[in-house]
């Protein structure tokens, strides 16, 4: 979850040296209290909610905000995934973060808090924090101190097309993971494709690897390779393999490998408009199929990753995490305001009613409508353990070592074990 021993100073210096540069992002709020001559207050935020409804959702929220604070005006930086985490690598490298910014919490936030570029919220939310759901928080907690204000928890499973199932006489979503390679192989005898996937983004290809490693090794197993710096267990290497046998099938969408996750042309996409039967996605997939294509309906389905046969995992573990926000150190006292104000249960009742978030504030599950989103819901509240993204909770050079030789593996450049030694290599350097 990073180094506790490593200054800003040292942090700053090893991202410079890894080529992340002193870049010209100076105009985020890092500066100064966003102070102006006439008494307002600018707060600077920056978020991934790219796609509708919840772009135009976020945005009034603002508005509604700045009805309320007069004073204070909320700039809105939003971009897409990649290029968002992009971004904030060379603004860490800076040494100036925005005001109020998205964090998945984890290692990555660890690195930042290491750096000391993250405000200490534990007594600046208080009690109002102490309301939230605990597990929503617990990503956004180093050594019992708050550094995030969940907005959003959930959990990766599969989305499918209850009509192309139908239609290949899939008469339910498999459980165990020889049954998922037997519905993959019904669905292609149908000439119907059976999965789509972001290959051109490589963490949407990350989900395979990760679920099959908890199913395999266990959900402790990697915890325990993350601490011990060593990833080349039995166990995580066949995790490899059971993705390897899954390839084989040729299962994704033609052209995946270039394909982008939210475009029009992209994994969403294809599921939305019926062009693919399945895509292992979070909370947020039918919003974003909806955006990026029509949307699948009534005929859109949930299932949760399949338990792998002699495997140590239970279907029960799931693996996901949630959306927060955290602020730069030093940041002005509206922009605590505006993180209260998006924690309350008025504003989580309009995410979850909107934007189908999952609540985070207890007051606000009544809201809940949508079949599918109580599915994950009831998923979360069964759940016998819990995994943080893998690009989040480790340090951030793992995490994306763990992304690109998983994407290797898909792609036929990696064997199982290579994925595991490459891994393993960034940790001992991390």
């Amino acid at each position: 979850m990073g180094d506790p021993a490593l200054s800003r100073r040292g942090f700053l210096a090893a991202s410079a040296a890894a080529g992340l540069g002193m870049t010209a992002l100076s105009g985020c709020g890092g500066d100064s209290d966003g102070g102006s001559s006439n008494g307002t207050t600018t707060i600077e935020w920056w978020n991934i909610s790219t796609t509708q409804p919840t772009k135009a959702v976020w945005a009034g929220l603002a508005k509604k905000f700045e009805a309320q604070n007069p004073k204070v005006k909320v700039k809105i930086v939003q971009m897409e995934n990649d290029a968002y985490k992009a971004k904030m690598t060379a603004l860490i490298a800076s040494g100036k973060l925005p005001d109020i910014f998205h964090t998945w919490g984890g290692g990555v936030l660890q690195q930042q808090v290491d750096a000391g570029l993250v405000e200490d919220l534990t007594d600046r939310t208080k009690p109002w924090a102490d309301g939230m759901l605990s597990v929503a928080k617990q990503p956004y907690i180093s050594d019992g101190k708050l550094y995030g204000i969940p907005f959003d928890i959930g959990m990766i499973g599969f989305w499918y097309n209850k009509a192309l199932f139908k239609q290949a006489g899939i008469s339910a979503p498999p459980t165990t993971w020889s049954g998922f390679l037997d519905a993959v192989r019904k669905l292609k005898a149908r000439n119907i494709t059976p999965i789509a996937v972001a290959g051109k983004e490589k963490w949407p290809e990350m989900y395979y690897w990760a679920y099959l490693a908890m199913r395999t090794a266990g959900i402790d197993a990697l915890k325990k390779a993350d601490e011990a710096k060593d990833f080349t267990a039995p166990g995580i290497v066949r995790a490899g393999q059971h993705l390897k046998d899954l390839v084989q099938l040729q299962p994704f969408q033609k052209g995946f490998l270039g394909a982008s996750y939210s475009t029009p042309t992209g994994q969403a996409a294809a599921v939305g408009n019926g062009k693919a039967a399945m895509e292992l996605m979070g909370q947020w997939a039918p919003v974003v199929e909806a955006d990026a294509g029509k949307g699948l309906g009534s005929n859109l389905g949930f299932f949760p990753f399949p338990a792998v046969e002699g495997g140590k995992g239970a279907i029960t573990e799931v693996f996901g995490g949630g959306g927060g926000h955290a602020l730069r150190k030093g940041a002005p006292q509206a922009a605590v305001d505006f993180l209260k104000f998006f924690a309350s249960e008025t504003t989580d009742l309009e995410l979850v009613k909107k934007t189908n978030t999952l609540p985070v504030v207890p007051g606000a599950e009544k809201a809940l409508s949508d079949p599918n989103t109580e599915a994950v819901q009831a998923q979360l509240k069964g759940a016998t353990g819990f995994q943080l993204y893998l690009d989040q909770a480790y340090a951030p050079a793992v995490g994306q070592e763990v992304n690109d030789s998983v994407s290797a593996l898909i792609a036929g450049s990696k064997s199982p074990e290579q994925v595991t030694q490459s891994i393993t290599k960034a940790a001992k350097e991390a």
